[in-house]
């Protein structure tokens, strides 16, 4: 039954305003949060990929060209192939770190042949859709941005820098129980008091929020122009890994045709 006796509770409607404003706000920074996370994850997987798939197949490329382009100075002796084969030989520089892995891909390791495809499971570029899932949860509870309390700031960081590291690894173990700490009160924030002007707290703090989305997609638009960025862009459905097998091949078609032309140069 109706209680015709209850207080009426008298919300403002500036104070009311404001305070959806600030949720929608705080929902988009998390959102962009998120986007900008998984896109530098997938960036930073799609790198690796391509240094240990692709890293070799270009070192033995620039390997050939340049011992054609010297073979053919050898034989002609004219000025400009001596010129291309000095520039040739410049571009051979190894990638740092390579020597343990060209064995690897070469298989007997006894020869600088055309490496051959790696025999491991493949590094997943893109993290699950279940580790998204986790990530975007934990983020929205416990994302530092959504604490005033300088304390509390910290302690969120601290928190989410191991749910990024769970994330960036595709670790749906660990993130499962990042999950379960936070839920079992580890994370719950102490409660705020907010004694001064409602209205002058929640404006700035909306301007806070804005100004940090605003930041977010400068970097969202910084990591799409990035080399990695524009590569993942041509990726076929966006995967990444397809993309990857197809340059693989491609390489490996020209290092055939170099070193058929590098047998016609020799005597």
């Amino acid at each position: 039954m109706d209680d015709a006796n209850a207080p009426v509770t008298w919300v403002d409607p500036q104070v009311d305003g404001l305070e959806r404003e600030l949720a929608a706000a705080e929902a988009a920074l998390l959102d962009a949060e998120v986007d900008v996370i998984s896109l530098r994850v997938e960036l930073d997987n799609l790198a690796i990929e391509h240094h240990r798939r692709l890293g070799p197949l270009y070192e033995r490329l620039d390997e050939l060209e340049a011992l054609v382009a010297e073979a053919q100075a050898a034989r002609s002796g004219d000025a400009e192939d001596i010129r291309r084969a000095v520039a040739a030989r410049a571009r051979v520089d190894p990638m740092p770190d390579l020597d343990d892995l060209m064995d690897a891909l070469s298989g007997d390791g006894t020869g600088p042949g055309i490496p051959e495809p790696p025999a491991e499971e493949p590094r997943r570029v893109k993290p699950s859709e279940e580790a998204r899932r986790l990530y975007r949860e934990l983020a929205r509870r416990a994302h530092p941005d959504l604490a005033q309390d300088a304390d509390e700031k910290e302690r969120r960081g601290e928190f989410i820098a191991r749910v990024n590291a769970a994330y960036a690894a595709g670790d749906i173990a660990a993130l499962m129980e990042l999950d379960a700490q936070w839920a079992s009160g580890d994370g719950a924030p102490p409660p705020e008091q907010r004694d001064f002007d409602r209205v002058g707290w929640l404006r700035s703090r909306l301007t806070l929020l804005t100004e940090r989305r605003e930041q977010l997609v400068t970097e969202w638009n910084a990591l799409l122009e990035s080399p990695m960025g524009q590569l993942l862009a041509l990726a076929p459905d966006g995967d990444a890994v397809a993309l990857l097998e197809h340059l693989g091949d491609s390489l490996l078609e020209r290092i055939e045709a170099e070193e058929v032309r590098l047998q016609t140069l020799l005597p």
